[in-house]
């Protein structure tokens, strides 16, 4: 099992302190805010650790502060309900004794309905034909930006495979839709729960980059800032995190400095299993506004 992947097993691995109350660390990344990922998955399994018998079906969140990652984060679950088929769970993640993260989360058991459809998953090449091998043939792999390489050559607990590749070179993609497909760096423990809070730690990543796509930019452009200002995700049909993805991301709007990100995440069948909405603060660094925020900036 890869290092990166036991450190992803061990930060969703929450301590528990007390009844609804539990306690999550960070990785040494060198990251100077905590990676608002992370904060989601850790506060979905503190959520997660006081429901039985039924899984996650959505969740919605804010981030309030920058989380420190050189010290733990407490998760205080509020268990709002218990009825027949749902239950809500309120979680607040706080540092140093305010309140940096908070989220809403259902539940629902398993039923059958009378309804079943789903958004046809996007034709785009195969996760094995955007391999790292693959990847290195490419006559513009020296002169691909750091990031996109590190993607391939550093050992992350979400493997990542844009599809998009000449858009790192300011190609504008005129409708806005991107396409990258993820998993997990090694296998997860079959456990639904487990995969449903890596996921949504991995469905943060780069989100908000979908809002650049139409202006041949990205996010990690050293001129532009970012902040994830809330997030929401529904899961629909089982899955492993641990098999590929394909995450199909868009921006329907963008103005007065924030971005709209929308994603859809398919098995690699075709089959529609997540989607995910997120808002946040698009600025170019020239902003001085940005700095007195205090909101967490997007992590690569």
């Amino acid at each position: 099992m890869s290092e990166s992947l036991t450190d992803l097993i061990s930060i969703l691995d929450l301590e528990p302190i007390e009844e609804n109350l539990f306690r999550g660390g960070s990785p040494k990344t060198g990251w100077q805010r905590v990676f608002g990922g992370q904060v989601i998955g850790q506060a979905m399994a503190a959520a997660c650790r006081t429901v039985e018998g039924r899984l996650p079906h959505s969740l919605h969140c804010y981030f309030i502060l920058p989380g420190d990652p050189a010290v733990p984060i407490i998760y205080q679950v509020e268990r709002l309900r218990d009825g027949r088929s749902y239950s809500t769970r309120r979680v607040t993640a706080i540092q140093h004794g305010r309140a940096i993260f908070s989220i809403m989360v259902s539940f629902h058991v398993d039923e059958e309905g009378a309804f079943n459809h789903q958004e046809k998953m996007p034709d785009v090449p195969p996760p094995e034909q955007l391999s790292p091998e693959e990847f290195a043939k490419q006559p513009t792999f020296k002169e691909m930006p750091e990031f996109i390489r590190r993607y391939y050559e550093s050992d992350r607990p979400i493997e990542l495979r844009p599809v998009e590749l000449n858009r790192y070179f300011g190609e504008r993609i005129e409708d806005g839709r991107v396409h990258v497909w993820i998993r997990t760096a090694s296998n997860l423990p079959d456990d639904p729960a487990l995969h449903m809070c890596a996921l949504a730690y991995a469905s943060d990543f780069a989100l908000l980059d979908a809002v650049m796509a139409r202006y041949g930019r990205t996010l990690f452009d050293k001129h532009m800032l970012a902040a994830s200002l809330d997030h929401a995700m529904w899961f629909h049909r089982p899955f492993r995190a641990d098999e590929w993805l394909l995450y199909a991301q868009d921006s329907p709007s963008a103005q007065s400095g924030r971005g709209l990100a929308r994603g859809l995440i398919f098995r690699q069948d075709g089959t529609l299993i997540a989607s995910v909405a997120q808002e946040g603060s698009v600025r170019e660094r020239s902003s001085s506004i940005f700095a007195s925020d205090g909101i967490r900036s997007e992590a690569s």
